[in-house]
């Protein structure tokens, strides 16, 4: 599925570089069935060779080193876009193509506890209640949830907002790359989250983020500090981004690890169909900054749920056991 789901992406490049509107449309819904596709294998295999308290580690370096990609690639994909259109698309495909090369090097297979099916696969939907059934994996899905429409209350309606407010159409994708820029300090965030613990970082994480949004939105009538707190939330979305989805994670059972992967990257989907709805109904009797309080309300009661984990998620439980003290001998005295 992997294999199936990177070729996805090397046929969906290819047929993008054709130009016309359709091959375009076409290659863009390639390469989001295998954004999905990958995006489940990729969870289920750092579930099977991950310990569970390497996962923050896991995840800060996943941060790490996709920030240069997304720094970059915007603006580098525009440039190349009005040089030779089919450039961006040419890049991604070699790109694609050498991510499946270094699957199929590293031969993974299905890992160490995902095996080959011995008999006919159960019906997906049937995992949904097992999944209703674990109050952890709820409270971790909602936090990847919460954290996804908070992405999307700032990448999207941030530039309409400074649009709107004559700050200029460029100010968005510039606070967006510098926001991307941001991913570098993932680092010094999973130090600072290991001095602390999982529940503290995303509680910290969600009340940070509930109240600049909020803030936000009440100092709307001032658009340029709007977009400063704005700004300096997407931050802690970052700090989200890699400690907000570890409750799941370390949640899910080595047994129900492939078909819960497959729950859990419904949040894109969930989060891309609720955002926009929620947004409509918003606008309907308040201006653009309500989405703001909206999200940051969210955000606040993600900061609730979070409360309720156990203080030490993430953890190492089985700490050294203390070397034996074993008494001095002393001699008898000479007699």
């Amino acid at each position: 599925m992997y294999g199936i789901g990177a070729t996805g992406f090397v046929v969906g490049s290819g047929l993008a570089t054709l130009g016309s509107p359709e091959m375009i449309v076409l290659g863009l819904v390639l390469n989001s069935l295998a954004t999905v596709v990958t995006f489940v294998c990729f969870n289920a295999y750092v579930l099977d060779y991950i310990s569970r308290i390497d996962l923050g580690k896991c995840e800060t370096l996943r941060m790490f080193y996709s920030a240069l990609g997304w720094t970059v690639g915007p603006v580098l994909g525009v440039l190349l876009w009005e040089w030779w259109r089919p450039a961006p698309f040419v890049i991604s495909g070699v790109a694609a193509a050498t991510m499946l090369g270094v699957f199929i090097f590293l031969r993974l297979g299905n890992g160490k506890l995902i095996t080959r099916a011995q008999r006919a696969p159960v019906n997906p939907l049937a995992f949904l209640g097992r999944f209703l059934q674990q109050p952890r994996l709820i409270a971790g899905w909602l936090f990847a949830v919460i954290r996804s429409c908070g992405w999307w209350a700032y990448v999207v309606y941030l530039p309409i907002f400074a649009v709107e407010n004559g700050l200029g159409e460029t100010l968005g994708g510039t606070l967006l790359s510098i926001t991307n820029a941001g991913l570098f300090l993932s680092p010094v965030m999973l130090r600072w989250m290991q001095k602390h613990s999982v529940r503290s970082s995303v509680q910290t994480g969600f009340m940070a983020f509930a109240c600049l949004f909020c803030t936000a939105s009440l100092v709307s009538a001032a658009p340029s500090a709007t977009v400063f707190v704005l700004f300096v939330g997407s931050f802690f979305l970052i700090l989200l981004d890699i400690c907000a989805g570890l409750p799941f994670l370390m949640a899910v059972k080595p047994s129900e690890r492939t078909e819960m992967s497959a729950v859990y990257s419904s949040y894109r989907d969930v989060s891309g169909i609720l955002t926009p709805g929620v947004a409509w109904l918003i606008l309907l009797v308040a201006p653009i900054s309500g989405i703001f309080a909206a999200a940051g309300a969210a955000s606040l009661l993600a900061w609730g749920i979070a409360g309720r984990l156990h203080p030490r998620l993430g953890e190492n439980r089985l700490k050294p056991v203390p070397p034996l003290q074993v008494e001095r001998q002393v001699p008898f005295p000479e007699t």
